[in-house]
């Protein structure tokens, strides 16, 4: 499986046989990059910052909610959340997606506004590669980030959602307040992460990712 970060809480996932592409975004955050292809899209929510599947090309199949889905040999399981701690009063629903993908398991928080509860963790079950928001007032902040990742205790743990040049998402914060709260400074971006059942690390890995 090999990972291209696409900016905001974008990713591309790519499987052996097949593609998923994460929330892409409108041309009001940023540009998104050319060409990109996929064989699912999901959408964790509603808003323009993470729903604009017109940017993907191909004919993917759209999972915009919660449920279990089957495309092609890749499992998606979408578990009801909220953007906010409020359990959605201020900013509405969230689907965190659980990817099972060439036998692993990636989790991709969407806009997570909040702690899991117990009965979450339950459903969302082992994850192998986590993937959250770190920058705040949207979303979960760089303190609950890291206690998200307890919770979930991925080995891989990848973070988007934080300020970016060129990006038009003010009000949130820098990475480098995630990395400081998980003692992983100095961490330097790579453009792509691959990894696979039998190369997982032996303790929790933070990895950082180039915009593509």
């Amino acid at each position: 499986m090999e990972i291209t970060y696409l900016g905001h809480a974008s990713f591309k996932i790519k499987g052996k046989q097949k593609t998923v592409v994460t929330d892409p975004y409108g041309e009001q955050v940023g540009k998104y990059p050319k060409d990109v292809e996929a064989d699912i899209v999901t959408v964790s929510h509603g808003h323009f910052d993470h729903n604009a599947v017109d940017r993907v090309k191909g004919t993917p199949f759209v999972i915009n909610g919660s449920g279990e889905y089957e495309v092609g040999g890749i499992s998606v399981i979408g578990m009801p959340t909220y953007h906010d701690d409020q359990q959605g009063a201020q900013r509405g629903q969230n689907t965190v997606f659980i990817i099972e993908i060439d036998g692993l398991r990636v989790a991709h928080l969407g806009d997570l506004g909040h702690k899991f509860s117990d009965a979450q963790l339950e459903d969302m079950g082992p994850i192998d590669v986590l993937m959250l928001p770190v920058g705040g007032f949207y979303t979960i902040d760089a303190k609950t980030a890291k206690e998200v990742t307890g919770q979930v205790d991925p080995w891989v743990v990848i973070p988007m959602h934080y300020v970016m040049a060129g990006m038009g998402v003010d009000k949130i914060a820098p990475l480098d307040q995630f990395l400081s709260e998980m003692g992983k400074t100095g961490i330097v971006p790579v453009p792509k992460y691959s990894v696979s059942v039998d190369k997982l690390p032996e303790e929790l890995q933070v990895v950082v990712l180039e915009k593509k």
